[in-house]
């Protein structure tokens, strides 16, 4: 999940391969639902796999969406370790298919290295920045989201610790981690409490990393020890790791969890949707769906795309289950707040902003 900056210059790859197959959207391109006519388009996923419950999974719905929206063809390629990466890519542009997706800062290189050989291809990227006339970036800035579910965690916490952890130090992940410390902090400010948010330390820019972002049973480790330590709401960055958090949080009985990405109450198994407070969301697919739109109507642009609150590219989602347990009053508060940043009135800062 790292974010680099890479340029056309700077070339490096990997090794492997393995393919799979086939697609809502803000608007449709001019023409209709059959505009894509002969369009396909890849995507390359990083080695998480598939069904990550993270970008992964929200890039290729985005992907399907774009496919029944706009009538293209859309295949995905599935990496399941590093040796696929760069293969994968590969076997996407050969493919003859002039828009290729591809997930996260490990298909970094391959993506820079492929849009240089083959500058007539349009690339989009996944949380990382790639500087090439023919790569569209696709990030956003999680920490606007995360500093209302900070604001969030503290205003529910019945112990006055809340915490958070990620699967590396990396900015998108990190981004998240500085949003909500920092929503923690707002509401103490506001609330006059003191309540503690565990696992990161955003002047130091460094806290509690599991390593990896697939192994669960780091993350139920992990998380045991923020419960020992009084914590009661727990916000994961890591992926697949963070269904070790909400293993642990459901077995407390006492705990509560915040997802990222994507609606952890939808796409976390329906056993954890008693503890799912809320989710940190990017709105990946829809930016997928609107890029690739504007790649048929040949309005495609090398300019990232950037989610905020104020184009909804980041949100919170629903509180589902957990509703009743979010006063209204803090709910205002939450909406109020939002509407500050949006208006500029907050400025949410993270040296991982994009």
């Amino acid at each position: 999940m790292r974010r680099s900056t890479l340029t056309a210059g700077i070339l490096s790859g990997a090794v492997a391969l393995v393919l799979a197959g086939c697609a809502p959207a803000p608007s449709a391109p001019t023409g209709g639902a059959d505009a894509g006519g002969d369009y396909c388009a890849r995507m390359v996923t990083n080695s998480g796999g598939l069904e990550d419950r993270s970008f992964n999974q929200s890039s290729w719905a985005g992907l399907q969406e774009a496919q029944e929206e706009f009538g293209i063809d859309a295949q995905v390629l599935v990496s399941t370790g590093e040796t696929d990466l760069a293969p994968n890519v590969t076997q996407a542009v050969d493919s003859g298919c002039t828009f290729v997706l591809t997930v996260g800062y490990e298909l970094a290189d391959a993506t820079l290295e492929e849009a240089g050989n083959f500058p007539d291809t349009h690339f989009a990227i996944v949380d990382e920045t790639v500087d090439a006339p023919n790569v569209k970036p696709i990030v956003f800035d999680t920490a606007q989201a995360s500093y209302l579910a900070g604001y969030l965690a503290a205003g529910v916490s019945k112990t006055g610790v809340v915490a958070t952890f990620g699967g590396g130090n990396q900015p998108p992940v990190t981004l998240f981690m500085d949003g909500f410390v920092d929503g923690v902090a707002k509401y103490n400010e506001v609330h006059g409490t003191q309540v503690r948010a565990l696992g990161w330390d955003k002047a130091a820019q460094d806290g509690v990393f599991t390593g990896d972002f697939e192994d669960i049973n780091k993350g139920k480790t992990v998380t045991q020890g923020f419960l020992d330590q009084g914590a009661d709401v727990i916000l994961p960055v890591a992926g697949q790791v963070g269904e070790g958090a909400a293993s642990a949080v459901l077995e407390s009985g006492s705990a509560s969890l915040i997802w990222v990405d994507n609606d952890g109450y939808e796409t976390l198994p329906a056993e954890y949707r008693p503890v799912v407070l809320t989710s940190v969301l990017k709105n990946t697919g829809d930016a997928v769906v609107q890029i690739v739109g504007d790649d048929i109507d040949g309005e495609f642009s090398a300019d990232p795309y950037i989610g905020t609150l104020e184009n909804e590219g980041v949100a919170l989602a629903p509180f589902h289950d957990l509703e009743a347990s979010v006063p209204e009053e803090l709910r205002a508060e939450i909406e109020a707040l939002q509407a500050e940043i949006v208006a500029g009135g907050i400025v949410v800062d993270s040296p991982s902003a994009p």
